[in-house]
């Protein structure tokens, strides 16, 4: 069967999940059944297109490439131009909607009322963006259960590295007493440029000058990232009904060279930890810098690397690590998501 879907958002990672299907569409076919046919794209910049029978993604691709916009996209019979995402949503033939536009982290929007149309008109969701998953998990799962359709979330923690589905299908019988990660890698870079000598500005300095960082840091470097996508991993891996208020955040910027001096003379390591605990039937959730013994497996990730580690009353602690971020590896995430509702078995 041939998923059709629509992308609202055509930025880096939609491009990339492009480039993607693509790429490896006959292997995806031939090994897995696999075929997705792209037929509307959606994006409030760059313009929008729509074809029931299926849009040339490559022809996509270039036209943005070349000229910024999806006006470049050739013309040909039956296509239609000038759909805003909702019209998208609700009068386009996608099976899928994949949900990839920027979204404002506090409130959620416009990523939740995008899914609440689609659960609403009977098609699937598939995302990257975190604030709908953190701010609104319970109302839209219950929602799409309510339709009988499937929200894939699996790029809003760790991008590409599957930090919700290994828990939930690999780890399955297992009671998860603690989880805690670094799961923002701006701020892991800055720390092991920091132990390297740096100072904190020196640092942030250099992260946004490799694209780390953003020109406003402030959602990296307090801690904000981090608080989001702990309250999924609560949420979805330990079934508990966080909300992101309810985790207490601080950031790194107020760590001194002192501070990391201090680390090093008791021989840990300071690292932005996300940490979601159980205490009986209490679970509690913070994120903060903690100085860790070199002995933790989180001590010896550096750089932009992001990872977690699940305490597992029967398999004992289990540490994944992978990349956070990145155009190939949130497209990847969006790729095992569609296969999986392809399978019937998100």
């Amino acid at each position: 069967m041939t998923l059709n879907i629509a992308l609202l958002g055509f930025g880096v990672v939609g491009q990339g999940l492009a480039e993607i299907l693509e790429d490896r569409r006959k292997e995806l076919a031939d090994h897995l059944g696999f075929e997705a046919n792209v037929v509307a794209i959606s994006d409030k910049m760059k313009g929008s297109i729509y074809h029931p029978g299926g849009l040339k993604a490559a022809e996509a691709l270039r036209a943005v490439k070349e000229t910024g916009s999806l006006d470049a996209y050739p013309e040909e019979p039956g296509l239609i131009r000038g759909w805003d995402s909702f019209r998208t949503i609700r009068e386009t033939n996608a099976d899928v909607i994949v949900e990839l536009t920027f979204t404002d982290v506090k409130t959620g929007q416009p990523a939740i009322d995008h899914c609440r149309a689609a659960f609403e008109c009977k098609k699937h969701v598939v995302m990257s963006n975190k604030g709908p998953v953190a701010l609104a998990y319970k109302e839209l799962s219950e929602l799409a259960r309510r339709h009988g359709v499937r929200w894939g979330y699996e790029g809003t923690v760790m991008s590409g590295t599957p930090a919700l589905r290994m828990p939930v299908v690999a780890l399955a019988g297992n009671r998860i007493d603690e989880i805690k990660g670094i799961l923002n890698g701006t701020t892991n870079y800055m720390l092991t440029r920091m132990e390297a000598g740096m100072s904190y500005a020196e640092a942030l300095v250099e992260a946004q000058t490799l694209g780390y960082a953003e020109a406003d840091p402030t959602n990296d470097v307090e801690g904000y990232d981090a608080q989001y996508k702990i309250t999924i991993l609560g949420n979805i891996v330990m079934k508990a009904p966080l909300r992101r208020e309810d985790v207490a955040v601080q950031g790194i910027s107020k760590l001194t060279p002192a501070d990391i001096q201090q680390a090093k003379d008791e021989g840990k390591r300071w690292k932005l930890i996300a940490r979601c605990s159980r205490d009986g039937d209490r679970i509690t959730a913070k994120v903060g810098p903690e100085m860790l013994p070199l002995e933790d497996p989180l001590a010896g990730v550096g750089g932009a690397v992001n990872a977690v580690t699940y305490d597992c009353d029967l398999a004992g602690p289990i540490t994944l690590m992978g990349a956070g971020a990145g155009r190939k590896e949130t497209g990847f995430s969006i790729l095992i998501d569609l296969i999986n509702i392809h399978r019937n078995q998100l």
